[in-house]
């Protein structure tokens, strides 16, 4: 029998709250079965938990949920690995040139910021200075 889990197993391996789970549930990353009474019981398979593992690494990597599922998605089709990786290294291009405009806004503020420090240190070395006198 294939290797099963309940929400609160994911849960704790990823270090998650049962609601994280369910709200990618309801972005479609994850489907688990339903059973018991009303289908109130879920019970997830090995594919949705590679699928968890997957999201997770996606937003580490600061993809969006419709992205991930986007590419994840791709695994779930007719195995075609060029396209799945064309598709992949799109996103990530797009990705890396957004991280590198933040960074070099960052960049500029942190500048302005160090700009402003040294201002704010000279003006008061002269305060300073005046209340000393």
């Amino acid at each position: 029998m294939a290797n099963t889990y309940t929400i609160s197993d994911l849960a704790k391996e990823f270090d998650l709250t049962t609601r994280a789970i369910r709200f990618y549930e309801d972005m479609g990353l994850l489907q688990p079965e339903r059973t018991g009474a009303a289908g109130r019981n879920r019970v997830y398979s090995a594919r949705d938990r590679t699928r968890l593992r997957l999201t997770l690494r996606a937003k580490r990597l600061g993809l969006s949920l419709t992205e991930a599922k986007e590419i994840i998605d791709l695994y779930d089709s007719p195995r075609d690995t060029g396209v799945q990786l064309r598709k992949f290294l799109d996103v990530l291009v797009v990705h890396r040139k957004q991280l590198e405009e933040q960074m070099a806004d960052l960049q500029a503020n942190l500048e302005e910021v160090r700009e402003h420090e040294e201002e704010a240190r000279s003006l008061l070395a002269k305060v300073e200075k005046q209340i000393d006198s």
